[in-house]
């Protein structure tokens, strides 16, 4: 298994909703299609933020963690 090329980091501690999926929404225009984007983020209610995103713009959340109060998000772009 290939290991996840990371083209851009969007870092989002300290903001809470709904600025991290704002922010997302413009960092995602900025790489390229299939590319992927890794968000950083310590608001709780960017897990659901994010799955909402997802379905609305059909961006894929390719992996999810959490470490010492950091949510990580990979997002790939699909169009």
């Amino acid at each position: 298994m290939s290991e996840i090329q990371i083209a851009a980091t969007l870092d989002c501690r300290g903001l809470t909703c709904p600025m991290p999926v704002i922010k997302l929404s413009k960092a995602i225009r900025t790489i390229e299609k299939g590319a992927v984007l890794e968000m950083l983020a310590t608001d709780p209610g960017s897990v659901p933020d994010l799955d909402a995103f997802q379905k609305q713009t059909g961006h894929a959340v390719i992996e999810q963690s959490q470490a010492d109060g950091v949510f990580r998000f990979l997002v790939k772009r699909t169009k």
